[in-house]
């Protein structure tokens, strides 16, 4: 495999609604992050992936667009993006964009004109559909709970949303839809931007007559040209959001012979805590046999078909150390657990604003306090079908949006620093006590042990190009793989749990150094390693 760029850096995720607010509107904005970026340098990160800030209504924080090449007012202007860019870039930073050609706002004017009857030349922009014995096309359902089919009075048909009804979804076998696609990515890749992730890109192949979603038969023909029309004349980084893949559907978009994607997120580790065949809301508890089994899979099965992407958060998922840690007694142990296996494997590791200073997720007691539309349409549902409150609020707690996407906690300041004003979603409240001013200041912190890990990535090629194998003989509770590139061989071992536990390994011989910890540990005896809850090291083996 050619070597990029992007496969020895470390990707940062921004919410801009969250991350800075700079003029007290209580809305996080373009300024606050350029006002930020000298922070992000400290951390030692290489991109930054910034969720959506085009013009939108915001139906769906910005996954709803109206405007593909304008900025939404309360984020600033299209100067403000050129000098963001501008001044990522003099600090070696690239910034990718979110690019949202699913859908659009149905206040794109696409959309407003398709509306305006069968015969508007935006009509085909969309996929509409003639009601079936007076009633919906078919059994497509949105994302967002009910149909994904909506009724237009004025023509009498349907129009399909896989999201919100407020976001029509665009019909790619028009070639027009795929012209103004290339010609709108062009615009942004000629602003300089260091390329894209692609929201929900598994789905923009789909033939909805026969209820087909996700990988459609098209949709890796869209993909090469796409490549062909647009990024791939220029050196940038492309991440798909594939639901649904597997390795063998990973080296579809990823492998580098067959011209399409960089890396995809997959997210078959992110389903453990559901149960089978139900929704996400419907929680069971992470069986970490399987948690081992699916990233050892992903590690190894792409070979040199296709790249990783590494990643434990993002802005639709509840916080890692909340989730399968222990945010109260071991939150620091935790988290420095979870970054440690994670940016020690091979990929591109992705870290979502706050991971790196272990925010935990932000538990509400009732509807009200919740801003998220999936929530929301969530909990009338189910309240409908005989959920109790208590039952709903507890899946919203665990899995909920917002979790994700309570602002920055930069001090222990008014609003946690975040803003002068009033926050657009509430603060969590363990801000005096976790926030970034703490952990610049504590050379143990958990913003210190990603520092660190990113420079192990920077100065070890073991890190980005080893061999990863699963050490299959460790304990349930353990999870221990291994490293080797030219000779050198790295171990790590991760006690998942809040009890002590021990392993043998004496295949790895005497006594080696540590090469990080989360515990005071100088170096290690393989044959008998006793590890304190959450403790977790790599160490040359």
């Amino acid at each position: 495999m050619e070597k990029k760029w992007w496969q020895t850096s470390v990707v940062y995720q921004i919410y801009p609604r969250s991350f800075q607010d700079s003029n007290g509107d209580g809305i996080g904005d373009l300024r606050g992050i350029i006002n930020r970026l000298d922070y992000l340098q400290t951390l030692g990160i290489d991109v930054i992936w910034l969720s959506p800030v085009y013009k939108s209504p915001n139906d769906d924080n910005g996954y709803d667009i109206s405007d593909y090449q304008d900025i939404m007012d309360e984020f600033g202007t299209m100067e403000d993006m050129d000098e963001l860019i501008a001044k990522a870039n003099e600090k070696q930073i690239k910034i990718v964009m979110d690019l949202v050609v699913n859908h659009t706002s149905d206040e794109h004017k696409w959309f407003v004109e398709a509306k305006k009857g069968k015969e508007n030349p935006y009509r085909d922009y969309y996929i509409w559909r003639d009601p079936v014995e007076g009633d919906v096309p078919n059994a497509l359902k949105s994302t967002f709970s009910g149909s994904a089919w909506e009724y237009d009075e004025a023509s009498g048909q349907y129009f399909l949303h896989l999201f919100s009804k407020r976001q029509p979804d665009l019909n790619w076998e028009n070639k027009k839809v795929q012209q103004e696609v290339w010609d709108m990515m062009n615009f942004w890749l000629e602003k300089g931007v260091g390329g894209f992730r692609m929201d929900v890109i598994d789905l923009v192949g789909k033939v909805p007559d026969q209820e087909i979603t996700g990988n459609g038969p098209k949709l890796h023909e869209y993909l090469q040209e796409m490549h062909q029309k647009t990024f791939g004349n220029y050196d940038v980084l492309t991440v798909g959001e594939t639901w649904g893949a597997t390795p063998e559907i990973a080296k579809l978009y990823s492998n580098p012979e067959r011209k399409e994607l960089s890396m995809v997120f997959q997210f078959e580790h992110i389903g453990l805590d559901q149960q089978e065949g139900k929704e996400k809301w419907d929680l069971k508890q992470l069986d970490l046999g399987e948690l081992k089994k699916i990233l050892a899979k992903w590690q190894t099965s792409l070979g040199n078909e296709g790249w990783n992407s590494l990643f434990w958060n993002n802005h639709d998922l509840p916080r890692i150390v909340s989730r399968w840690g222990n945010d109260q007694k071991y939150r620091n142990e935790s988290a420095k657990m979870f970054a440690i296996l994670l940016h020690l494997m091979k990929g591109t590791p992705y870290i979502y604003q706050g991971e790196e200073i272990g925010m935990t997720n932000c538990p509400i007691s009732d509807i009200s306090e919740v801003n998220d539309i999936e929530s929301i349409n969530m909990y009338n549902e189910r309240l409908e079908e005989g959920y109790s409150k208590e039952e709903i609020i507890e899946s919203i707690n665990a899995k909920g949006r917002d979790n994700a996407r309570t602002p920055i906690q930069w001090d222990n300041t008014v609003n946690a620093g975040f803003t002068t004003g009033t926050p657009w979603l509430h603060i969590n409240p363990n801000y005096p006590d976790i926030n970034v001013k703490n952990n610049l200041e504590d050379p143990n912190s958990i913003f210190r042990c990603y520092q660190k890990l990113i420079q192990l990535r920077k100065n070890n090629p073991i890190v980005v190009w080893g061999e990863f194998a699963l050490i299959e003989n460790a304990p349930e509770e353990i999870f221990a793989y291994r490293r080797t590139y030219e000779g050198e061989n790295w171990v790590v071992i991760a006690n998942f749990s809040d009890k002590e536990r021990t392993i043998s390994l004496p295949e790895y011989g005497e006594s080696q150094d540590i090469i990080i910890n989360n515990y005071q540990r100088e170096s290690v005896q393989f044959d008998n390693i006793y590890l304190k809850p959450y403790e977790t090291f790599a160490a040359k083996a």
